[in-house]
């Protein structure tokens, strides 16, 4: 057993490997602290001595993938006021979205995160491109995705919550699906039992049910729950900010605002997890650099005319890599000259075929 076991931070997940790495912060009289919350030039950090704050004028970098975020270990003064956090040790793993706005840069979420947990709502109908594109998230984050269906208790037949757990399943392979009841409870130690063993983050659009998930986990009411609206299942923003809390049964877990978009940035290889058996398909092709539209010896064409792969899956993977495609060539010149590339073909593919038209009608 680690000679940290007992350290007032192991709750938090301070294990030898954060203490070795956060040995020449050490050797400085700096004390290790998790963010717990940032806000606004500042953030609250679990320490050995309790929660304190410090200002991250050290810690803000232009690159907003950078900043330091809630799950990060900071490295914070001993004393001081104010303190600061001086850096933050290398993260192992980081749920990164797209900037808005068309920024080219990649916005935190969460760090050190082992578990990313998508909350899905029964209350309303279940947008199947959003899932992959959060399965896409987590899966290029380095954690591992976790789907949770609440509000199963708005379903009133276990019938068709099976039925939409198979779905879910077939959209997101390898990753565990788990049905929740958000009023009895029902599921919640089942998702317990996941998180316990790390850092987990809750990922989702307003109204999923995070916050009384989170609850559910922590056996009390930590977080604000709002009504959803009963014509459409939305809810409105409850949680504003990140928060970090050591759950009762062990585990850290992270709540995030609710989502409008996730834009993917760099995550080719989430989206070829997520899409795991078009990428296998693929692999059986005839050509190398098959696109998977007209070309002869398709595997993935194939795979759709036999009817074992719905053709809204391979839409949905166009989407997702065009996409991604999109954001890598706004800071690689490479990939951008490639893309400018592949318009001008098709420009000249769409003209040559109007020129035909056009003769044919001649």
């Amino acid at each position: 057993m680690s000679h940290l076991s007992s350290h007032p931070l192991s709750r938090y997940g301070w294990d030898d490997d954060w203490a070795a790495a956060f040995a020449p912060y050490a050797d400085r009289g700096l004390l290790p602290g998790r963010v717990v919350r940032v806000d606004r030039g500042h953030c609250d950090l679990v320490t050995a001595d309790g929660v304190v704050r410090a200002d991250t004028a050290f810690v803000t970098p232009p690159d907003p993938a950078r900043v330091i975020c809630t799950g990060d270990w900071g490295a914070v003064d001993a004393d001081g006021d104010p303190r600061y956090v001086r850096d933050y040790l290398p993260r192992r793993t980081a749920i990164v979205r797209a900037a808005s706005g068309g920024r080219s840069d990649g916005q935190i979420l969460a760090a050190n995160v082992d578990h990313a947990v998508v909350a899905v709502s029964l209350a309303a109908e279940i947008d199947l491109a959003r899932v992959e594109r959060f399965t896409a998230l987590a899966w290029e984050s380095g954690a591992q995705p976790l789907i949770v269906l609440t509000k199963t208790d708005l379903v009133p037949d276990p019938v068709t919550v099976d039925q939409l757990v198979q779905e879910m399943e077939s959209i997101a392979p390898g990753v565990p699906v788990l049905p929740v009841s958000s009023l009895s409870g029902a599921g919640v130690e089942a998702v317990s039992a996941v998180v316990s063993g790390g850092t987990s983050v809750l990922l989702g659009v307003s109204g999923a049910g995070k916050s009384t998930l989170a609850n559910g986990l922590m056996g009390t009411e930590v977080m604000e729950v709002q009504a959803t609206r009963d014509t459409d299942g939305k809810g409105r923003h409850t949680t504003t900010t990140r928060h970090l809390l050591a759950l009762p049964g062990g585990g850290v877990l992270i709540d995030t605002p609710g989502l409008r978009g996730v834009g993917l940035y760099d995550a080719g290889a989430g989206v070829a997890q997520t899409f795991a058996e078009i990428e296998e398909l693929a692999a059986g092709c005839r050509f190398s650099d098959c696109a998977h539209t007209s070309e002869p010896g398709c595997a993935v064409l194939a795979a759709i005319e036999d009817g074992s792969l719905a053709e809204r899956r391979l839409e949905s993977y166009r989407k997702l890599l065009r996409e991604n495609q999109y954001a890598i060539a706004k800071t690689d010149a490479r990939v951008r000259a490639e893309l400018r590339r592949e318009w001008r073909l098709k420009g000249a593919e769409g003209r040559a075929a109007m020129e035909a038209k056009r003769g044919r009608l001649r």
